[in-house]
C-alpha cells in the first residue's frame, strides 16, 4: 500500500483513449485463439477424433508450462505502465531487460525438463489409445518454441505497458499468420500430422521473437546504447528483483490455478470419452474467442489504471475503471448473441465428425453464457495487473478455483458434461465478486498525498 508522499501527473482517461488501447489489442489476441480454431480445423477434417484429442491436449499442455512464465507479459506490462505514468525517462528499459533474461534462463530450464514434463502430463491427463500418441508428437516438436515464445511475451509486455499497443498487434499477426500459413503446409502438404501444426507455431515464434528483438534495439538506437544506459548492477537491483519475483511468483500462482481449471475441465471431458472431449474443445475454443477479444478491453483498463497509479492520479483510475467495464459489457453481450447465431456453421466447419458436431450443438446454450458470467473477472484481471495487486489476484483466482473444484466434484456426478459447464459458471462469478470486494477495500491505499498541489490542467492519456 502506498503512502509516502509522491508528486501528482495529472491526464484524463476517454472513450477515445480505451479504444486506441483496446482495438489494436483485440486484434491481435483474436488472433491467438484462432489459430487454435486453424489447428483445430486442420486436425479436425482428417476426420480422426484421436489425433484431435491429441492435438487440443497438447496445447493445453503448453498453456500449462508456458503459464510459468506468463508474468513475463503481464507483470511486465504492469511494471512498465507505472514507469510511463511517472515520466521514467528510459521508457521501462529495466523491466524488459530483467524479463528477457528471465525468460531465457526459463526456457533452458524447460528444455532441460521436456521427458519429466510430458511424463507429467501423460499421468495428469490420462489420455487413451491415438490421443496419447499424438499428445507425444505435438509436445516434442513444440517444446522447441519455448526459449522464443517467452522472450514474446516479455517483448509484448513492454509494448502493451507502453501503450503501443499497434506495434504488439503487429507482432502478434505476424506470428499467428506465419503459424497458420505453416500449419497448413506442414500438416496437409508434407503430412506431419500434429507434428506439423506445433512446427508451425515454433516457426511463427521465431519470427516473432527476431522482429520484435529488432524494434526494441532501435528504439533505444542498438545494442550498445542499451548497454550503456544500463549502469553495473541495476539489472540485480535487490529492491526492484524483490518486486519482480513477488510478481511472478503470485502471478504464476494465479495463472497456475487459471489453467489447472481449465485443465480439469478437459481432463474430465477426456474420461467422458473422445467425443466429449473433441466437443467439449470446440466449444472452448470458441469462448476464447470471445474471451481474447475482451481481452483487449482488459489490456487498455491495465496500461491506463496502472498509467494512473505511476501518476498518483486518483480520477484517472476511475474514469479507467468505468470505460472498461461500460464497454466490457457492450462486447461480451454483442459477441455472445453473434456466437449463438452462427454457432451450427462455425462447428461444422471447425469438424466433420458428425457426433462432434451433434454434442457440441446440445451445450451450446449453457457455454454461451459463459460470455457474460467471465465478464467482470477478465476487466478485473486488467485492473489487478496494472495497479500490481499481484497478491490480491492471487488470492482471488486460488479461491474461485476451490469454488469450481467442489462446485464440478457435486454438479457433474448429478448432471454429467452439463453440471460440469455450470461449475465453469460458479468459477467466473466468484473471481469477479471476489475481485470486486478486495479492490473495493484497495483504492484509497494506492494513491498518495501529493508533493504539492497540481498546477497542470488535465491532459488526455496516450
Amino acid at each position: 500500500m502506498t503512502t509516502a508522499a509522491r508528486p501528482q501527473h495529472p491526464f484524463d482517461v476517454r472513450h477515445g483513449d480505451v479504444w486506441r488501447i483496446a482495438l489494436p489489442a483485440s486484434v491481435a489476441f483474436i488472433s491467438e485463439p484462432l489459430v487454435g480454431m486453424v489447428d483445430i480445423t486442420i486436425i479436425g477434417r482428417l476426420g480422426d477424433a484421436g489425433m484431435l484429442g491429441g492435438l487440443v491436449l497438447g496445447a493445453l499442455v503448453f498453456d500449462i508450462i508456458f503459464s510459468f512464465a506468463y508474468f513475463l507479459r503481464i507483470g511486465t506490462a504492469g511494471l512498465v505502465a507505472q514507469s510511463v505514468g511517472a515520466r521514467d525517462p528510459r521508457d521501462g528499459l529495466l523491466h524488459v531487460a530483467r524479463a528477457i533474461v528471465l525468460g531465457l534462463a526459463l526456457a533452458v530450464a524447460m528444455l532441460l525438463l521436456g521427458g519429466p514434463l510430458l511424463a507429467l502430463a501423460n499421468h495428469l491427463l490420462a489420455p487413451q489409445g491415438g490421443v496419447a500418441s499424438a499428445l507425444a508428437d505435438y509436445f516434442h516438436m513444440r517444446i522447441w518454441s519455448a526459449p522464443f515464445s517467452l522472450v514474446n511475451y516479455a517483448l509484448l509486455g513492454w509494448f502493451y505497458g507502453r501503450a503501443d499497443a499497434r506495434t504488439g498487434m503487429l507482432l502478434q499477426l505476424l506470428l499467428h499468420g506465419i503459424n497458420m500459413l505453416a500449419s497448413v503446409i506442414f500438416v496437409y502438404g508434407l503430412g506431419w500430422g500434429v507434428a506439423g501444426a506445433a512446427a508451425g507455431t515454433v516457426l511463427g515464434q521465431i519470427v516473432a521473437a527476431a522482429t520484435g528483438v529488432a524494434l526494441l534495439l532501435r528504439h533505444y538506437g542498438g545494442l550498445g546504447a542499451i548497454v550503456r544506459g544500463i549502469t553495473p548492477g541495476e539489472l540485480g537491483d535487490r529492491v526492484a528483483l524483490r518486486r519482480m519475483f513477488g510478481l511472478s511468483r503470485d502471478i504464476t500462482i494465479r495463472t497456475l490455478a487459471l489453467m489447472g481449471a481449465y485443465a480439469w475441465f478437459a481432463a474430465q471431458g477426456a474420461r467422458m470419452g473422445e467425443v466429449s472431449l473433441a466437443a467439449n474443445a470446440v466449444l472452448l475454443n470458441l469462448l476464447m474467442f470471445v474471451a481474447f477479444f475482451l481481452d483487449g478491453i482488459a489490456q487498455a483498463a491495465e496500461q491506463l489504471t496502472g498509467k494512473a497509479v505511476g501518476a498518483n492520479w486518483r480520477p484517472a483510475f476511475d474514469q479507467a475503471y468505468r470505460l472498461s467495464f461500460v464497454w466490457g459489457l457492450i462486447i461480451t453481450v454483442a459477441l455472445g448473441v453473434a456466437w449463438y447465431v452462427s454457432a451450427s456453421a462455425i462447428i461444422g466447419l471447425m469438424t466433420t465428425n458428425a457426433e462432434v458436431q451433434a454434442q457440441a450443438l446440445t451445450y451450446l446454450p449453457i457455454a454461451v453464457l459463459c460470455t457474460v458470467t467471465f465478464m467482470p473477472a477478465m476487466i478485473y484481471d486488467g485492473i489487478l495487473i496494472g495497479t500490481t495487486l499481484n497478491t490480491t489476484m492471487r488470492n482471488g483466482m486460488l479461491v474461485s478455483l476451490v469454488v469450481f473444484l467442489l462446485a464440478a466434484l457435486t454438479l457433474q456426478p448429478l448432471l454429467g458434461n452439463w453440471g460440469l459447464w455450470l461449475a465453469m459458471h460458479a468459477w467466473f462469478l466468484a473471481r469477479g465478486a471476489i475481485y470486486w470486494w478486495a479492490l473495493e477495500r484497495r483504492k484509497v491505499g494506492l494513491f498518495s498525498p501529493a508533493i504539492a498541489p497540481a498546477t497542470t490542467a488535465p491532459l488526455a492519456a496516450g
